[in-house]
């Protein structure tokens, strides 16, 4: 497979182009994370139910969704670097007006306002990422995407020992905002001003193998959710585990997929992508079916961590594969990939929930297993039939 534009052997980065890199998975990982504390005071506030505010997180995910196409856009226009730049400050600010609306209506429009500038900061993060990679010569993907579940843990870690100091959610997020700007001023001027290769379409039509790199993505994601949304369920009405332990298993999965994207880089170096891909599958396939059939606590474990290791490097590896790819300019592949993967962030409660309402939390663990197994299938045949 030859790259897929000539172009992208043209930039020349170094070790501040890859830090800079990284950090923009660190500043948006650390932003996210600021919100989701945020969640309890804000139902508080609004004395609204569950319902309510699901409905309006919704608003996250379907902004980011409709945002990503158009962030694909902007940087044919304007560049990464500018998009960037300008997505992260949107939502380092929306984070502070956030903390102190008090109306449904305002929380609405400013968590659409958080979801695009979330979809703008992913398309254009990854597309940074995958040009300082191919520029680099050597692999990096994995150890990114890791930065941004490090950039959650320091938020989110943050954030608490704020809290516990006795600061108000507005100063919290206020501080948070200035942290996020601080590390974007410092880093973005090493973002790259990528642009394309001034004869792209700014929209491009989904096909051939981007599509299904977009199919992996969404599997893998749903896979993610699936264990969010639904291992504490698992945990404490099929396993019957204490109320207080409901969120170990999330944890451990966590942890395991951190620690496998910070090895990741050189594991796919020496097994290269189709392993990577296939065995990921295999083994993350194996661990949804373990937390379904073992039945002590620590050895339900194992299934999630082996969750965490075969899922940690499967959207990574994709995003690196893009630069192979010839039926797509980058811009637009990576936008592809990014927005079909997000359906099934998007999409994922709802389908799942359904099958648990209807057949059972078990059979979201066996949907998940058939849909990884034949995930490892398709990428198999997909590697043996291009040679």
């Amino acid at each position: 497979m030859g790259l897929v534009d000539d172009y992208l052997s043209a930039y020349k980065v170094g070790k501040k182009e890859q830090m800079a890199a990284r950090m923009a998975f660190f500043i948006s990982g650390f932003a996210v994370a600021t919100w989701a504390p945020m969640i309890p005071a804000v139902k508080d506030k609004l004395q609204i139910g569950a319902d309510v505010l699901g409905m309006l997180l919704l608003s996250i995910g379907i902004s980011a969704f409709i945002f990503m196409p158009l962030a694909g856009m902007l940087s044919l226009s304007y560049g990464c670097k500018k998009v960037l730049r300008t997505a992260i400050a949107v939502m380092a600010a929306d984070l502070i007006i956030l903390s102190l609306l008090g109306n449904i209506w305002g929380f609405l429009v400013f968590l659409a306002v958080f979801g695009a500038a979330m979809g703008c900061i992913d398309v254009n993060m990854n597309l940074n990422a995958v040009i300082v990679e191919n520029a680099s010569k050597k692999r990096m993907m994995s150890g990114m995407h890791a930065l941004w579940s490090v950039g959650c843990f320091a938020g989110a870690g943050l954030f608490s020992l704020l809290a516990k100091a006795g600061l108000g959610i507005t100063v919290i997020a206020a501080i948070h905002s200035l942290i996020v700007m601080a590390f974007t001023v410092i880093y973005s001027r090493h973002f790259l001003n990528f642009k394309g290769a001034g004869n792209e379409k700014p929209i491009a039509v989904l096909k051939g193998i981007v599509v299904f790199f977009g199919v992996l993505a969404c599997i893998t994601f749903l896979g993610e959710g699936a264990v969010m949304d639904w291992s504490g369920v698992l945990l404490t009405e099929v396993k019957n585990t204490e109320l207080s332990l409901a969120g170990v298993g999330y944890a451990v999965f966590s942890v395991a997929m951190l620690c496998m994207r910070l090895l990741g880089d050189k594991i796919v170096a020496v097994l290269g992508e189709e392993k990577i891909l296939v065995f990921g599958s295999v083994i993350g396939a194996i661990g949804f079916l373990s937390v379904i059939f073992l039945e002590n606590f620590y050895a339900i474990q194992l299934g999630f961590v082996l969750m965490g290791l075969g899922l940690a490097n499967i959207v990574p590896t994709i995003y690196s594969l893009t630069k192979y790819q010839k039926v797509m300019p980058i811009n637009a592949a990576v936008t592809a990939i990014t927005s079909m993967g997000y359906t099934g962030v998007i999409l994922g409660p709802a389908v799942l929930g359904f099958v648990a309402h209807g057949f059972g939390i078990t059979q979201v663990f066996y949907l998940l297993a058939v849909l990884l197994a034949a995930q490892a299938v398709a990428v198999k045949y997909y590697f043996a039939k291009m040679g």
